[in-house]
């Protein structure tokens, strides 16, 4: 079996749509879409993913189901709960309510270098879900929520997870594209792999509309992996000669003002 996790074009998150740069970048994504050779097209429920695909969809002349669990991993931190050294992990991202005096819910997984590069736990199989993070967020709740998800979408396909692998139930080579987000496409890696999200989360950075690709591997008879054959590929940028948006990117150099803060 093969999957696709194909990332969102460039984003307008105020409207959950696409920027003229995004539509750019989606329209060129459909235009190489056919030498992908999809079988089955799944699509989250936010706007933005949507509005990529549909530029795929008329190319590729099939429908997509939506699914509700693909949407962007959308755990959030309650500084309210924490201690004040764990609040240090966003710094001043994390804004106060100016009529209730209380910290408004952020992103979880949005953390300074300078937090998880000393609290490696969070980089832990395991760790990461008793830390301080977790214990001030829903991390744990959403993450265990989309991994079940995907896996009963598995099991459905003829892989049902058996501890860290999977047995090939009925093993099939169809090839299956879910268009959604960054944070998700991380979490479900994550499982696969059998490591921390915040690996993933902390030293990925997939550009808008790339092209991540895995397929299962049975080395041995009936016992599935899933191994990456690429990561964020961008193929259809670099021949459509468009620079990838910086979108989940920070910054390359903290002076250059020009990019990501």
């Amino acid at each position: 079996m093969r999957l696709l996790f194909i990332r969102h074009g460039d984003p307008d998150y105020e409207i959950d749509g696409l920027t003229q740069k995004g539509k750019t970048e989606a329209r060129l994504l459909a235009e190489s879409i056919d030498r992908l050779g999809i079988d089955e097209v799944y699509v989250s429920p936010l706007g933005r993913a949507g509005e990529t695909l549909d530029y795929s969809l008329k190319e590729l002349g099939m429908e997509a189901k939506t699914l509700e669990w693909l949407q962007e991993f959308p755990a959030v931190f309650d500084g309210n709960l924490a201690k004040e050294e764990t609040r240090s992990a966003f710094k001043n991202e994390l804004k106060k309510n100016e009529d209730t005096g209380l910290y408004e819910k952020r992103i979880a997984w949005d953390m300074m270098p300078s937090y998880y590069g000393v609290h490696p736990e969070l980089f832990d199989v395991n760790g990461w879900r008793s830390s301080d993070i977790a214990k001030a967020s829903n991390t744990v709740e959403v993450y265990d929520h989309i991994v079940k998800c995907f896996d009963e979408f598995l099991d459905k396909n003829g892989y049902r997870r058996n501890k860290n692998l999977y047995e090939a139930t009925a093993g099939n080579e169809k090839t299956v594209a879910f268009f959604c987000h960054f944070g998700v496409t991380c979490v479900i890696l994550s499982h696969l792999w059998n490591i921390s999200p915040f690996v993933l989360l902390q030293y990925l950075a997939m550009a808008p509309t790339s092209v991540t690709e895995l397929v299962t591997e049975e080395r041995e008879k009936g016992i599935a992996i899933f191994r990456a054959l690429q990561i964020g590929d961008i193929t259809h940028l670099t021949l459509g000669k468009e620079k990838p948006s910086f979108a989940a990117r920070f910054c390359e150099r903290f002076e250059n003002m020009d990019q990501r803060h």
